[in-house]
């Protein structure tokens, strides 16, 4: 099992990679450095939770990335899992399990009471895998996003 933990600002250099080839699997180009400044940006602003797993060998392997909203319906705050990574190699090892139950424990400890994440519409591995751990699809709501 993946050793997972709260990051810190001194993981940034073993997070980037990751998040680069996050971003890599949505169709971005690389930029390791952007990523890098993303990461320290999050940190500065303390607008995120970040979770990484690490396999036996000590090599981060995957993250996820939370942020708080506040949410007026329930009158608290909601966390959206806006972003979930494992490398191709660890895939299929329950590290991407184990990081979403480490959100989720996570999100508890704050007193939180809903976590939120979107994926893509064919991504039906993580779809399935989200239905395994207890996530239910919202059908009750679209998303529209606007571009400015």
């Amino acid at each position: 099992m993946p050793d997972i933990r709260v990051a810190t600002p001194e993981d940034i250099d073993d997070i980037a990679p990751l998040v680069d080839g996050y971003r890599q699997f949505y169709r971005q180009p690389s930029d390791l450095e952007s990523a890098r400044a993303f990461l320290g940006e999050r940190y500065r602003r303390g607008d995120a939770h970040l979770l990484v797993a690490h396999d036996a060998g000590g090599g981060a392997v995957g993250f996820a990335q939370l942020f708080p909203i506040p949410s007026t319906t329930t009158l608290g705050s909601r966390w959206i899992l806006n972003d979930l990574f494992v490398v191709p190699e660890g895939r299929c090892r329950g590290i991407g399990s184990a990081l979403l139950q480490a959100a989720r424990e996570l999100a508890s400890e704050y007193g939180v009471a809903q976590l939120m994440l979107r994926t893509q519409v064919e991504n039906n591995a993580a779809q399935s895998r989200y239905h395994a751990l207890g996530w239910k699809r919202d059908d009750a709501f679209y998303t529209f996003l606007l571009s400015v």
